[in-house]
């Protein structure tokens, strides 16, 4: 089965993202109309080794010229260098503005690639096909493309919708456990945010998503993308309810920058898991949501492998995670904004948090 959910709003053009399993050998097909010159596919080494040669095979059968463009795995490639990088051997190809590049990858392959799309020749046209679960749920819908700074991560970027979005559910099976279990957590924070009968089913039937079962894995990718489409539909470049994406995002995003982005120690996803959980238990202790939903949010989360606690002793100082949470890009005239909740599927974005409240809470987490 195939859905195709349609990504509308003002200010962009609409553009599709189709969902479903052996989209891979389509691919061709699905790009021809929209390349009209070369194509560029850029992806990680990693990637590369298990889905270039199917994805360069399906394109060239469908007459469209490619090439592949290869960056090293990981976070680290969210730089400047690599972007740089990137650009450059664009140059080298000849690309001009109407040729197209294509994303194929997870999450920093699609920001990397989205963001040399935004800058290059001021803007050419690219496509995303993510080959991970968070990739698929969350980085490939909406637009944003970015790279990471010494600051903190995401901060220079730019709002650059794809052409379309090809999210082939087979593509996840080779995904690690890990990988796989922290997309999972953007999928759980979409129930958070807005839905709680689809985050009754996460916790339930559909728990089998997690473990790589395919049909609930659909379901949750479909679901996931009608969320987020619908809120970035309303509000593309995050002035108001597109915040609530960002549920669980400033605590974790403080805590990556704190261990360095290493992916070792803590995926962007076990992140997210852990933001979750503490901006559910800062609303229950601020009185805004009942301590059952946090207690509840913290089981589920345990039960799909997902950190929910902070269990690097000693590494992390509250003050330090609270200035970099009071400098994170939702920050506005230097007051801290944080999504919190007043239950399971009513986030609401708070944008005047104390900072010594937040500093008290980590500290009371077991921050130093």
């Amino acid at each position: 089965m195939t859905t195709v959910i349609q990504v509308a709003g003002d200010g962009f053009r609409s553009y599709e993202v189709v969902v479903g399993r052996g989209l891979m050998p389509e691919l061709g097909s699905r790009l021809a109309s929209l390349a009209e010159g070369r194509t560029v596919i850029v992806t990680d080494e990693t990637v590369a080794a298990l889905h270039g040669p199917s994805a360069l095979a399906s394109l060239e059968a469908a007459g469209v010229r490619a090439r592949l463009l290869a960056v090293p795995p990981g976070e680290n490639s969210k730089s400047f260098a690599e972007l740089e990088r990137v650009i450059d051997r664009l140059l080298a190809f000849g690309l001009d503005r109407r040729d197209l590049i294509v994303a194929l990858g997870g999450g920093v392959v699609g920001d990397l690639a989205g963001l040399a799309a935004a800058l290059y020749m001021r803007g050419i046209d690219f496509v995303q096909v993510p080959t991970t679960l968070l990739a698929q749920v969350d980085s490939s819908v909406g637009g944003k493309t970015a790279i990471d700074m010494p600051r903190g991560k995401n901060l220079v970027g730019a709002f650059h919708q794809p052409r379309l979005v090809v999210a082939d559910i087979d593509l996840l099976s080779t995904l690690p456990p890990r990988q796989l279990r922290s997309g999972w957590a953007e999928v759980l924070k979409h129930g958070l945010i807005c839905d709680a009968a689809f985050f009754d089913w996460l916790a339930g039937e559909g728990a089998a998503g997690a473990n790589g079962d395919a049909v609930a894995l659909h379901r949750a990718v479909v679901r996931s993308v009608e969320i987020k489409s619908a809120i970035v539909g309303q509000d593309q470049k995050e002035a108001g309810q597109r915040a609530l994406l960002n549920l669980g995002h400033t605590f974790g995003h403080a805590l990556e920058a704190e261990l360095g982005f290493d992916e070792d120690v803590l995926t962007h996803g076990e992140a997210v898991a852990l933001g979750c959980a503490m901006a559910f238990r800062f609303s229950a202790a601020s009185g805004l949501c009942p301590a059952a939903d946090a207690a509840r949010v913290e089981a589920v989360l345990a039960a799909a492998g997902l950190p929910t606690r902070l269990d690097h002793a000693g590494v992390f100082s509250a003050d330090r995670l609270a200035a970099r949470m009071a400098g994170d890009k939702k920050a506005e005239a230097g007051r801290l904004t944080l999504i919190l909740v007043r239950a399971i599927g009513d986030a609401f974005v708070e944008r005047a948090v104390d900072r010594a409240a937040i500093a008290a809470f980590l500290k009371s987490e077991g921050a130093a």
